[in-house]
């Protein structure tokens, strides 16, 4: 369901929840009981991965990207994903 609505902003965990016909809590707690991961930590977590993907291919800027995976500001963005891989988005993948 994350996938499907990579790009889109809006998605949130109550629509997450609702797709697969739980409770925003028992999603909360089954996540963490499987992953030890809050519901919003593993949204961000899998749009971090499509966007390192995404960079990888050098077929997108940075800014390109960010939209693509549901970001809406460029900074915030830069933020999450350095904290996440330990480099900023432009420097991900250089040689």
């Amino acid at each position: 369901m994350v996938e499907q609505n990579i790009d889109n902003s809006d998605f949130t965990v109550e629509q997450l929840a609702s797709s697969l016909h739980l409770s925003k809590m028992q999603l909360y707690r089954k996540l963490k009981a499987l992953t030890g991961k809050s519901s919003n930590k593993i949204i961000r977590e899998i749009r971090l991965q499509r966007a390192a993907q995404l960079l990888e291919t050098k077929q997108y800027n940075v800014a390109d990207v960010t939209y693509m995976v549901g970001y809406n500001d460029l900074k915030y963005f830069r933020e999450q994903f350095k904290k996440e891989f330990g480099v900023s988005p432009s420097e991900y993948g250089k040689d």
